[in-house]
């Protein structure tokens, strides 16, 4: 009894633990997909007060706005086309590397933009406007670079891929349309073996069963007995299906 005990008592801690388990991987789940979906509703709100900023304020300071989104969208492509590509294409980890590296650049420069923005000295950041767009630049250049080889790569593979499937569909299908038709061979006899060596295959001998593809009734051989065409009074045909007459009952 103790050992049922026992036994039940462990499947119970062993069902919770596996509950906690599972509630704490939902609700780890629940909070990083809330996490995304705030964090892309930033991204999405920032992208468009920046966007307003460049077209409404004139100077410097919609000058900042211009470059900061510039290099936002370039960024983010280039993320979005590396971490998609290296699914398929393992190589591209190295660009991945590369990419996070120029992305600690391209973070640094976007904080500097964001500082700029709020400072009220205008003929200063005038005056630091060409160093900050040449930065802008070449970060912005380089993201489109790798942005630009894995796409070429990956169209690439595709580009093969589909020659490849082209010459074989074009092999197979060659295969399909290739057949050959038999054609009667005609026996050629010479001497005087009589009239029934010359005959062809394709022409059997009378009274041979050969299937009557017209429709045409077989003529009889001389062997063969003539049927009369009308049946005997009296008579009956007689089928191999049908029943043996009983014998009427005198009775």
């Amino acid at each position: 009894m103790e050992t049922v005990v026992t036994v039940l008592v462990l499947l119970f801690v062993v069902f919770v633990a596996l509950g906690v388990f599972a509630a704490v991987k939902v609700v780890g789940a629940a909070k990083r997909s809330v996490d995304r979906t705030i964090t892309q509703a930033r991204r999405t709100v920032e992208d468009h007060t920046l966007r307003a900023k460049s077209f409404a304020q004139p100077g410097p300071a919609g000058e900042l706005a211009q470059l900061r989104l510039t290099l936002r969208t370039s960024m983010r492509a280039t993320q979005d086309a590396l971490y998609a590509g290296v699914r398929e294409d393992e190589s591209l980890k190295e660009s991945i590397a590369l990419f996070e590296r120029l992305s600690a650049h391209g973070r640094e420069l976007d904080t500097d933009l964001k500082r700029l923005e709020a400072d009220p000295d205008r003929a200063t950041l005038s005056e630091r406007l060409p160093v900050l767009r040449e930065r802008t630049r070449r970060i912005t250049e380089s993201a489109e670079s790798l942005r630009w080889a894995a796409r070429d790569r990956a169209r690439r593979f595709a580009d093969d891929d589909l020659d490849t499937l082209s010459a074989q569909i074009d092999m197979e299908a060659g295969a399909l349309r290739h057949w050959t038709t038999a054609e009667p061979t005609t026996e050629h006899t010479t001497g005087a073996a009589g009239p029934a060596a010359g005959r062809t295959a394709a022409s059997p001998a009378p009274g041979a069963d050969s299937p009557t593809w017209s429709g045409a009734p077989r003529q009889a051989s001389a062997e063969e007995p003539a049927r009369p065409a009308i049946t005997p009074s009296g008579r009956r045909p007689a089928y191999p299906w049908q029943k043996k007459p009983r014998p009427e009952s005198t009775t």
